[in-house]
């Protein structure tokens, strides 16, 4: 499979000098340590471990994280920085990241004591992969029709249910478990709980063998009857729906930065593929057509890296970013699959085979209008926020 990327870079987009040199240093090392795996871990639909080692031993894995604690102690664009360079070369190494840091590491900031705190951020800067598990069978865009029920016994919680399509399940030693503690309050009866992955009753089901993003893993998670103390609890009982509520609306600038990525990488192979590929005796990059097309995808993928970046900027400012967000990820997640499949049409039959990379970055746009909230979710929220 050809990886090579011959491309010129973006241009520092809204970028300090300090942030451009972190962006480069991340890029460098994923087309040196991730680019020789993404085959094989595609192949085998099963990230590398020594590769989510050097993901920890980078500081990517705990970005947010006070370095009083071993995190790199940085903001959380930064984060955003991290997983658009990682989907540069592989989405699935991304978004191992970006669930990390955007929704496991930022929940515990935000709703975490200082017990939780102290326990949880050293190993998840340095050892621990953590996972967010709220969706269900019967609770996918209606995220609070949870079935997952925690009793009350005593001082304790005993969770029983099952979650589905958790990402991370396969590695993950941490779960944030959303469960219903009393039915007849609806969504403010939904509590959030830390559940470590060795709890009895705990176990990983199934593992889903999916169209994209094969390297990371998607599981059903089992809990029957997994007993927690009052010290698991993340936030509040009864607040579990508005830990998820803004643990989402931040993770969804992280799928937001994954699709620019995405597409980007797409484009940089297309874009050294046709310097090379010639027909009718010249190189096609010279053909009106194609350069019109490389033009608009650059111009589309730029406009997206801007909506991204302005969500997290926001953010990060304690700004209301709610409807940047949702605006952020639905429009990049449609860019990542228009401009991967017009890459594959350049490539031509090339573009159809596993032989190019290209074929990838197609199989793995698609998931980004489905997950953290589908397409027709978030432009749900922005008529909202438009009609307030």
């Amino acid at each position: 499979m050809s990886t090579t990327i011959d491309a010129p870079r973006p241009a520092l987009t809204m970028l300090s000098e300090d942030e451009g040199m972190f962006r480069d240093a991340v890029r460098d090392f994923a087309e040196a340590e991730i680019t020789p795996r993404i085959a094989d871990m595609d192949a085998a639909q099963q990230m590398d471990s020594g590769l989510i080692d050097e993901l920890f031993g980078m500081g990517l894995m705990g970005i947010e994280i006070p370095d009083e604690f071993g995190g790199a102690g940085l903001d959380f664009f930064t984060s955003v920085l991290v997983v658009e360079e990682l989907s540069r070369v592989d989405p699935s190494v991304a978004v191992l990241v970006d669930v990390q840091n955007t929704l496991v590491i930022n929940a515990i900031k935000r709703w975490g004591t200082e017990e939780q705190q102290e326990r949880y951020f050293p190993r998840l800067a340095s050892d621990t992969v953590g996972a967010y598990a709220l969706s269900e069978a019967g609770a996918g865009s209606d995220a609070f029709a949870l079935a997952c029920r925690a009793t009350q016994d005593g001082d304790d919680w005993v969770i029983e249910g099952q979650k589905l399509w958790i990402t991370n399940a396969g590695q993950a030693d941490l779960f944030i478990v959303f469960a219903t503690v009393d039915a007849s309050a609806g969504y403010r009866g939904i509590t959030a709980f830390l559940v470590e992955g060795d709890a009895p009753g705990f176990s990983v089901g199934k593992k889903e063998d999916k169209l994209g993003i094969r390297a990371s893993s998607t599981c059903e998670i089992v809990l029957d009857d997994v007993r927690v103390g009052p010290e698991a609890v993340l936030g509040e009982v009864g607040v579990g729906y508005k830990v998820a509520i803004e643990t989402l609306n931040e993770g969804r600038i992280g799928i937001g930065a994954q699709m620019v990525g995405l597409a980007q990488g797409a484009l940089d192979h297309t874009i050294g593929y046709v310097k090379e590929r010639e027909q009718f005796g010249r190189a096609i990059g010279s053909f009106q057509g194609v350069q019109f097309q490389l033009a608009e995808m650059a111009t589309e993928i730029e406009a997206a890296r801007l909506l991204v970046y302005n969500a997290a900027r926001l953010k990060d400012a304690g700004q209301d970013f709610l409807m940047a967000a949702a605006q952020a990820k639905l429009y990049s997640s449609e860019v990542a699959q228009r401009v991967s499949s017009v890459c594959i049409d350049l490539y031509g039959g090339y573009g159809f085979t596993r032989e190019y990379p290209i074929e990838k970055y197609y199989r793995d746009a698609k998931i980004g209008t489905i997950y953290e909230g589908t397409s027709n979710m978030q432009k749900q929220t922005i008529a909202k926020m438009l009609l307030k």
